[in-house]
């Protein structure tokens, strides 16, 4: 099974982009975040007709969260508050060969002064809360997306600078800590042990790739029995160097 995640920040800009690496990387599963886009202007028509299945949720210019696979789908759950009609669009579930798989893309927060730094906080302990109530211990499951986390010093090109930044602040770092412990496994470190690996380049600073100052806030998380299935995980970072790309580039596992 190969699955890879992306943050496209607007799939109806970044489809040429999509829609080519699919042709060329085959994955049984793409999760896609901030796709930026109510439901029914979603590019599901163009997707479907080069023979993959897509799942969704969205909301006008903001957030938004898919799956694109090789087989048909089914939303098992898109919010964390099912209740909430006004959620943002943020959370998606589903399966596929037996594995339940989380797609997520997590407040960015703005500032650790600001309300929004708060929810995102609180988006970690609730999203926390329904793994709890909704998963059994030792499952096969994966959590991907944009965890707009870099859990530790290795994790961005500049961790000094940035102690104060909303994505490596330390309660945003103990969030995610706190909600990985003893479930989540960050897979990428299973193979890759050092520095130097991003997923993001902030276009708001230019040189940022050429010069390679990014940060790993992608990730793909699996609970130990996708652990041991784990055969190889790479961050793909071509797609970043193409015309009009996003800010973030794909991150690609495979498994037994």
């Amino acid at each position: 099974m190969k699955i890879a995640t992306f943050n496209a920040n607007s799939i109806r800009a970044r489809l040429g982009i999509i829609l080519n690496w699919l042709k060329s990387e085959k994955p049984d599963l793409l999760a896609i975040q901030e796709t930026k886009v109510q439901d029914l202007e979603f590019p599901k028509d163009a997707i479907e007709s080069l023979g993959w299945h897509v799942i969704f949720r969205g909301q006008k210019s903001y957030n938004g969260v898919a799956f694109v696979s090789k087989v048909p789908l089914k939303i098992v759950q898109n919010r964390i508050y099912p209740n909430d009609l006004e959620e943002d669009a943020r959370f998606i579930e589903t399966e596929i060969n037996g594995v339940r798989i989380f797609n997520t893309y997590i407040p960015q927060g703005f500032e650790i002064d600001s309300p929004k730094y708060q929810k995102k906080l609180q988006f970690y302990k609730d999203l926390k809360a329904y793994f709890q109530k909704n998963m059994k211990p030792g499952e096969p499951a994966l959590w991907m997306g944009d965890m707009n986390v870099a859990p530790t010093e290795i994790d961005l090109a500049r961790p000094k600078e940035n102690e104060d930044h909303v994505c490596f602040h330390i309660d945003a770092r103990n969030a995610l800590a706190d909600i990985m412990k003893d479930t989540w496994v960050d897979l990428f470190r299973e193979k890759e042990k050092g520095p130097g690996h991003y997923t993001y380049w902030d276009f708001r600073y230019p040189p940022a790739f050429s010069k390679n100052i990014g940060w790993r806030i992608d990730h793909i998380l699996g609970t130990k029995p996708m652990v041991l299935r784990l055969k190889k995980i790479w961050i793909d970072k071509k797609p970043r160097a193409l015309e009009k790309p996003s800010d973030h580039t794909f991150l690609v596992a495979e498994f037994s």
